[in-house]
């Protein structure tokens, strides 16, 4: 990678939220309490679901992979945040930069393509129910998870080898808290029509073709509900979805709201915001959002703490 006067750029400057002193222990407390949040909710999550034999289902199977995906996704930028805000150096070297890039879009990805499996799920669940375990075999969820593994690390590294060919110029701050692809491209001295190609065809069949899917899912689920006739049972079929539908309106309305401001207006603060709302605030609330809703996973995180609670005792009560 070479800079416009063809000396070799070693590091980027990352600008952060803010750039004020003041703010700094505020925003470190802030956003440190949000990650734990995130990782300990999302790792409840899977526990629960992992020491509970009844929630060993297709729906579950997907729900846990969409847990760790979200505290691995938040992960790929929190935690460097952090230490540029605890240590006051937002330097990030050009392999660190492309590291996070690859990370953060593979997880971003995978939160696509599993929200759209999900929704598949709910869809044969309802509109097949007499089919669904037919359907939703181990071994085509298996897959289903697998394949989603594969095609997002395989888009994540096209992305990625696309930015190696790049040379930048010697303005190299980027206006973000983490390397996001759209500022680094515009810090390119070097012509970015192929980049700017990929990412066109990276959103499309990572967000509009799963977008789609999702969309025509609920749009078959909602008219499978409306024929049922009981309005318990119109109710409990709505319940099955509310999480899932909830996540997926919050995670695409954020993800939409950051490019639709890049877009719209040169200044990187709106946008700035919006990723804020789906690199942490999205991840963080999903565990609640599925907790709260299901009675299966409260039920489930009820008896894990018991048990928890129960050991605790034991243990208490042998060193005493």
């Amino acid at each position: 990678m070479k800079a416009g006067n063809d000396t070799q750029i070693l590091e980027f400057l990352l600008l952060g939220i803010s750039e004020k002193p003041e703010f700094q222990p505020f925003l470190f407390g802030l956003f440190l309490s949000m990650y734990l949040v995130t990782v300990l909710g999302n790792l409840l999550i899977i526990l629960a679901i992992s020491s509970d034999s009844h929630l060993h289902t297709p729906m579950y199977l997907f729900l846990s992979n969409l847990s760790f995906a979200d505290i691995c996704f938040t992960s790929t930028t929190i935690p460097k945040m952090l230490v540029d805000i605890r240590t006051e150096s937002k330097m990030i070297t050009f392999a660190g930069c492309l590291t996070q890039i690859f990370f953060f879009v593979a997880f971003g990805c995978l939160d696509n393509l599993l929200l759209t499996v999900m929704a598949y799920d709910r869809f044969v669940a309802i509109c097949h129910p007499l089919h669904y375990t037919v359907i939703m075999n181990p071994r085509l969820c298996r897959l289903l998870v697998l394949g989603s593994w594969c095609i997002s690390v395989m888009v994540s590294v096209l992305e990625t080898l696309t930015i190696l060919r790049l040379s930048f110029c010697t303005n190299m701050e980027i206006p973000h808290f983490f390397c996001d692809v759209l500022e680094v491209l515009k810090l390119a001295c070097s012509e970015t029509l192929v980049n700017n190609i990929v990412m066109y065809f990276v959103t499309i069949a990572m967000g509009v073709f799963p977008l789609s899917g999702i969309l025509y899912s609920y749009s078959q689920i909602f008219s499978s509900i409306l024929r049922v006739s009981p309005a318990r049972g119109q109710h409990k079929a709505f319940s099955t979805c509310g999480s899932h539908l909830s996540v997926v309106t919050r995670f695409y309305g954020t993800g939409l709201g950051v490019y639709l401001s890049s877009a719209a207006t040169p200044s990187s603060r709106t946008s700035l915001m919006a990723s804020v709302m789906y690199t942490m605030v999205t991840p963080m609330l999903n565990p609640f959002i599925y907790s709260l809703r299901n009675r299966d996973i409260k039920g489930s995180l009820g008896r894990l703490l018991l048990r928890a609670t129960t050991l605790n005792k034991g243990t208490t009560a042998k060193l005493s």
